[in-house]
């Protein structure tokens, strides 16, 4: 095993959690324009693989709310859940519904990109950490 810096070990966690409130930012603040869901997710991503890299994949996953393919498959059906509203009220797939107090499917749809983006990619970071970890 190779020798970890005592710095980083010990910003590991303060600095995951300041990724993933920058993340949760970004997805609430981008909401109304393009990308929230997907820039929040890649940030939710990088926070993840910092504690894999530097505390292990055991310590990444016991911050994430799911697995990364249980994570990604919830994601996946918020989307698809956010484009049936529309389709029940006789509108194409997709089509995204404001209700009278100001929230709207367009939420829900970034939402789902999110953790989509979070449980996909995380996959294959630990997929790639843990092929560094047993590589001789």
């Amino acid at each position: 095993m190779t020798p970890r810096s005592t710095l980083l070990m010990q910003s590991a966690r303060p600095l995951y959690w300041m990724l993933l409130a920058a993340a949760l930012w970004i997805l609430l603040r981008g909401h109304n324009e393009p990308g929230g869901g997907f820039i929040g997710g890649l940030l939710a991503v990088a926070g993840s693989s910092l504690l894999a890299i530097i505390l292990g994949i055991p310590a990444a996953l016991r911050l994430q709310p799911l697995a990364p393919l249980p994570l990604a498959m919830v994601g996946v059906g918020l989307a698809v859940l956010s484009g049936l509203a529309g389709a029940l009220h006789g509108l194409p797939f997709l089509t995204h519904l404001w209700t009278g107090i100001g929230l709207s499917t367009v939420m829900l749809f970034d939402l789902g990109v999110f953790f989509a983006v979070w449980g996909a990619l995380t996959g294959y970071v630990y997929a790639l950490v843990d092929a560094g970890e047993t590589a001789p």
